[in-house]
């Protein structure tokens, strides 16, 4: 069973930038698919980003492309999520998570859930 902590929010002006980490521990992290979402306060959890662990497949959502970069370091049993040029509106708590399924994009389909970090970007 695996055991997500993120780390790395916090407070930013708009246009600055963000890095979240997710320390992975128990199971075969390799073997996951890892994804990032978030919720705002009043808002339903949204896909953000997603790399497959077994074939590399990395997904974005259409709201981050090109602002957001995630990687992963198998070694270190860490996802990250780089945020750049971030905006008012990316304000939320972070959520990362270890899946299993095909489907990267659906939480539903997620196991494994951190506990989240709060980004608040200011305008």
């Amino acid at each position: 069973q695996a055991q997500l902590v993120e780390s790395g929010g916090g407070l930013v002006q708009a246009g600055g930038s963000l890095k979240l980490s997710c320390a992975a521990s128990g199971g075969t992290f390799s073997r996951y698919n890892m994804g990032w979402f978030r919720q705002a306060p009043g808002k339903e959890r949204e896909f953000i980003a997603a790399f497959s662990g077994l074939l590399g497949r990395i997904l974005y959502a259409d709201s981050v492309k090109g602002r957001f970069t995630i990687s992963r370091d198998n070694a270190k049993n860490t996802v990250y999520l780089q945020m750049n040029s971030l905006k008012p509106e990316d304000t939320a708590v972070y959520y990362c998570a270890a899946s299993s399924s095909w489907n990267l994009s659906n939480g539903d389909d997620y196991d494994y859930w951190g506990q989240g970090t709060q980004v608040t970007v200011s305008s």
